[in-house]
């Protein structure tokens, strides 16, 4: 089984590749985690590996992934292999390290992780890529996934493949726990009067932090940034902040 997480479709894209690739199914993490607080408890069937994909948030796994896995029990008789898939814009800092840490404590050794390069989309602070890299990105991202595929399918252990870039310690030991603290607040977003009052952010925010009040979205304090309000809003009503309707919107295009 592959749990993913995602806001804005490119890690749904590469865990529906390798769930078509390896046969197997995905699962996604806010759903399971609305349905039951946790414990989280499955069984995986004979030789069944156990997969995870996600994009990188501030260089190191999305909190609202690591909380699953904080809750995550795996029970079963024999040995099984782990690997995870993260996506990012570049750089993934030490985000196999992280996970690894975690899963460790619900006793769980992960075996491979890799990384994929998927064209960016954290508007907050950036601008989008270019089209060019958006679809050289989009482009390469297939041959990645089977590639990964392969090695997954030999179960290939202690393999890491995953581009940590420039000051990975920095990053990931420093500006993410100071991001996770202090940027997940909500007061910058606001709704555009051109909003039709669809109700759709209210239906995709996987955390359920999105209702909409008098037919206008309203944000709570469980936010976990991923955006897909932002960028998946049909008209471009919502934003953050006074930068990001300059920068556009962007959604995996193949899911």
């Amino acid at each position: 089984m592959i749990f993913y997480f995602s806001g804005t479709g490119n890690s749904l894209w590469v865990a529906k590749k390798l769930a078509e690739l390896q046969d197997d199914q995905i699962l996604f993490i806010p759903k399971l985690m609305e349905e039951k607080r946790g414990p989280f408890s499955f069984t995986l069937k004979q030789d069944e590996m156990l997969g995870f994909v996600f994009p990188v948030y501030a260089w190191a796994p999305p909190k609202i992934v690591s909380e699953f896995i904080n809750n995550l029990v795996i029970t079963n008789r024999n040995d099984y292999y782990t690997y995870s898939v993260c996506t990012c814009g570049d750089h993934a800092g030490l985000t196999m390290n992280v996970l690894s840490a975690n899963l460790l404590k619900r006793n769980i050794k992960l075996n491979s992780g890799f990384s994929a390069f998927m064209p960016n989309n954290y508007v907050i602070d950036y601008d989008l890529d270019t089209k060019e890299l958006k679809d050289k990105k989009l482009e390469q991202a297939k041959q990645r996934v089977e590639d990964i595929s392969s090695l997954i399918t030999n179960k290939t252990k202690d393999t890491f493949d995953c581009y940590k870039g420039s000051l990975p310690w920095f990053r990931t030991n420093i500006f993410n726990p100071y991001f996770n603290r202090f940027c997940l607040g909500t007061k910058k977003f606001h709704v555009k009067s051109n909003c039709i009052s669809c109700g759709l952010c209210e239906r995709i925010c996987p955390t359920k932090n999105i209702l909409l009040k008098n037919k206008y979205p309203t944000w709570g304090k469980d936010c976990t940034k991923c955006m897909a309000c932002l960028h998946r809003c049909p008209v471009g009503a919502i934003q953050y902040g006074n930068k990001t309707e300059k920068r556009g919107q962007y959604y995996n295009p193949n899911v």
